[in-house]
């Protein structure tokens, strides 16, 4: 499941590593499951985005829902791109925000025409800062609530 919620484009590893640490896993290993899955989410975009995109733009529906999504990414990620280059989209993907993880930046390497290679290093460098972020965070709350969850019980 860990692996599965580090690749769906809603969770990706800001849902992974909470949910493998509270199913158990060390934060160091939930962090290494989630960020190496996540890493891989470049790869799958770019891969369906120039085979099987093509086949779905024909539909009306579909055509529809990937103009707006494609819209709403280049709203938000080409000023940064356009003013830091790859720096940017790293910036971007690390940031553990909803909608700024490694699907929206291979997305908006896509549109906005990037090398694949120089993207696919930027998302994963992203990720890997948004995994660092989001490990720490999960290990400040889990102290803190265990903390004051002792505290409560003396």
């Amino acid at each position: 499941m860990t692996i599965f919620f580090s690749i769906l484009p809603i969770s990706e590893l800001r849902g992974a590593i909470p949910y493998a640490v509270y199913q158990g896993l060390p934060i160091l290993a939930a962090a290494a499951i989630s960020i190496a899955a996540n890493i891989c989410v470049p790869l799958i975009a770019f891969l369906f985005l120039n085979s099987i995109h093509k086949l779905l733009y024909k539909f009306s529906p579909y055509r529809s829902f990937f103009d707006r999504v494609v819209e709403r990414t280049r709203k938000k990620v080409h000023a940064k791109v356009e003013k830091y280059g790859y720096w940017g989209l790293l910036l971007f993907v690390a940031i553990p925000f909803p909608v700024t993880g490694a699907w929206t930046g291979a997305l908006a390497a896509w549109i906005l025409g990037l090398s694949y290679k120089k993207a696919f290093f930027a998302i994963a460098g992203g990720v890997l800062v948004a995994g660092v972020i989001v490990s720490i965070l999960v290990a400040l709350w889990g102290a803190g609530t265990q903390t004051i969850f002792f505290k409560t019980m003396h």
